[in-house]
């Protein structure tokens, strides 16, 4: 599995910013999309909030990606 470490500046950033950030979604249409088709793992089960609010390590799966989220 694909590891991306992502540096979170301020005390969180929305799944579909997360996603577009890190160039696994190609825009914020396609993130919601991804969202929309339940093809995002975050807590161990499939996150369906668009603007679920991702911390400092936290991860979230994306098929064979996975994001850790750090300071």
């Amino acid at each position: 599995m694909k590891k991306i470490s992502f540096h979170l500046e301020g005390e969180y950033i929305e799944l579909i910013q997360l996603l577009k950030a890190t160039q696994i979604a190609q825009s914020g249409g396609h993130a919601k999309m991804m969202v929309e088709n339940k093809e995002i793992i975050f807590q161990n089960a499939i996150e369906t909030r668009k603007r679920a609010k991702i911390r400092k390590g936290e991860q979230v799966q994306v098929k064979d990606t996975c994001v850790i989220s750090v300071e």
